[in-house]
């Protein structure tokens, strides 16, 4: 085993931490072991030179990933695939003739009136698997106990179901990404895909740009202020909060809504911690996400708050700036999930084979209430 005297290194890092010297240069290369991939065989003993180190101490990397994703679950069902929604519109009003009487006249009772209904089916599914191959034999000379086996062997289940989160999380915030990027595709008014950046120079002449706007109080507060307007707003039946026209209401209880960490944590930090009567600029009660897509390569605002999809319309959408969403349960879903384990053994080479798979229908109701907020200069 390699021993490194590390008197030097120590008295000059004692003068350091006292204030005895400026800052130095510090050679660790020989401080801080990185780990090797494969144990030399030439390790020994300090001693007699001759006896080979053993391992005294096995830790498994067994750390469960429980993923952060929006909640758009819905439930799962044993038999059949398609899941048929059923609306119907609102019926229109008519005279009411039991104040418009008139002797000997006829009123007829008996004219059929249709109600207006619409089924859509949503039919899609889609699936991947996992595969991964399981010893025990051929293993036991690499441990020195079960226990260590048994821990090794819980390792790999925890890697395969944390890749399985990473994967279903990712088609989970695929199927928001594809339904903020119909709504920005549809809306020409300004009321499902609300720019808020444009609204607040518009109401207030304010010169502020998008890359500056994260850290303008006064933009926070108005953006605050609107997603919080929107949000009472979809309680009330319209036709203006989804692509569809179709008369929809979605109560407070209904509503999913989710904000991208950095506006969320704006308004917390800009707003609520400096404000008399921090209540009253609180924004929906909220999940948050860090980033829609992709944290790039640098986490940057302009990374994290950027789509860039080709929708199942068939509509190509990039944009940026994207700091919230409001939907109604209904708009975004998956809907039967079903996660299961196949195993066969290969008794020739004696191992098992175990593929982990994962069937799901990702849903988009265009018909249902959906509103993205979104920052961008007036020219985007």
């Amino acid at each position: 085993m390699l021993v490194t005297q590390l008197h030097t290194l120590v008295n000059s890092v004692t003068k350091e931490v006292l204030g005895e010297t400026v800052v130095l240069n510090e050679d660790l290369s020989n401080v801080v072991d990185l780990g090797t991939a494969i144990f030399d065989a030439d390790q020994t003993d300090n001693y007699v030179k001759k006896l080979v180190d053993h391992i005294g101490k096995v830790v498994f990397v067994n750390r469960s990933y429980s993923g952060s994703v929006p909640t758009v679950l819905m439930d799962s069902w044993e038999f059949g695939s398609v899941l048929e929604k059923i609306s119907t519109e609102l019926p229109d009003a008519t005279e009411n003739k039991s104040w418009d009487l008139t002797d000997g006249e006829s009123y007829n009772q008996d004219t059929f009136k249709a109600p207006k209904v619409v089924a859509k089916f949503f039919t899609s599914k889609v699936t991947f698997e996992i595969q991964m191959s399981f010893t025990e034999m051929q293993l036991k000379s690499a441990f020195s106990s079960k226990e260590q086996l048994n821990g090794f062997v819980s390792m790999l289940h925890t890697s395969v179901e944390n890749s399985l989160t990473v994967k279903l999380d990712s088609l989970i915030m695929r199927a928001i990404n594809n339904m903020i990027a119909e709504t920005i595709n549809a809306d020409t008014t300004g009321v499902k895909a609300v720019n808020l950046l444009s609204g607040y120079v518009a109401e207030t002449g304010a010169t502020l740009t998008a890359d500056r706007a994260m850290t303008d109080k006064d933009f926070i507060r108005y953006a605050t202020f609107m997603i919080s307007i929107v949000s009472d707003r979809m309680t009330k039946v319209s036709k203006l909060f989804n692509v569809g026209e179709q008369a929809r209401f979605t109560t407070k209880d209904l509503q999913n809504v989710v904000l991208l960490s950095n506006f969320s944590n704006a308004s917390s930090t800009f707003l609520v911690s400096d404000t008399q009567n921090p209540d009253k600029v609180t924004l929906p009660k909220h999940e948050v996400v860090p980033y829609w897509q992709g944290s790039g390569i640098d986490y940057s605002f302009n990374s994290v708050s950027t789509i860039d999809v080709k929708t199942s319309a068939s509509n190509v959408v990039k944009q940026s700036g994207i700091i919230g969403i409001i939907a109604d349960r209904d708009a975004v879903a998956v809907a039967n999930m079903d996660r299961r384990t196949t195993v066969a053994y290969n008794a020739r080479a004696e191992f098992f084979n175990n593929w982990f798979k994962a069937d799901s229908q990702y849903i988009n109701d265009l018909n249902e209430n959906f509103v993205v907020f979104y920052i961008a200069d007036s020219a985007e």
